[in-house]
């Protein structure tokens, strides 16, 4: 499908939208065996932001992710990650973002600090944000588009599983980087 307008003024995108999730992404990175990357996403999860035009600092988002859908494209990692040594899925089935504050650094460009809660634990984050634009859909919906990445330390979660390599290091790094691609919709 292909949009039929482009918002040009900020103030056209006030107001309270939806993930679309069918067209976002939630994924993270890690680094495996210190020599290569493995990658993965969440499938299902929901959230909304409202989006302040005249006042962005007043902006707010929140996110809600299953855990159950995690997914590196292997079955045994998945089942393994979902795990006590990992995400504790059972204990705790769902992973949170709810935003505290918004520090608008341009015009196209905010860093989104909130809470994101792991396994019971919650720390501060700021993921830096870049808007990717905003269009009428051929529906008639304003939609829009963000990207941002952060780097966490899956330790300040408390997930601490490991094995040591013989030739040095660790298995799983301790640095993560969270990946959101997303696009909201603010219904007619």
């Amino acid at each position: 499908m292909t949009s039929t307008a482009t918002t040009t003024t900020l103030s056209d995108l006030s107001g309270d939208y939806v993930l679309d999730v069918a067209h976002s992404r939630i994924g993270f990175v890690a680094r495996h065996a210190l020599v290569t990357k493995v990658r993965g996403q969440f499938n299902e999860f929901d959230g909304g932001l409202r989006i302040n035009a005249e006042d962005r600092g007043k902006s707010t988002a929140y996110v809600t992710i299953k855990v159950a859908s995690i997914d590196t494209r292997n079955q045994q990692r998945d089942e393994h990650l979902r795990s006590s040594d990992f995400l504790a899925m059972d204990q705790f089935p769902e992973i949170t973002f709810i935003s505290t504050g918004v520090h608008v650094t341009s015009e196209q460009t905010a860093e989104l600090t909130g809470d994101l809660t792991i396994r019971g634990v919650t720390n501060s984050v700021t993921v830096p944000f870049e808007f990717q634009g905003g269009v009428v859909d051929p529906f008639g919906n304003h939609r829009v588009g963000f990207e941002g990445s952060a780097v966490i330390n899956r330790r300040d979660y408390g997930i601490t599983f490991n094995a040591a390599l013989e030739t040095g290091g660790a298995l799983v790094s301790d640095k993560i980087t969270l990946e959101f691609e997303l696009a909201a919709i603010k219904p007619v």
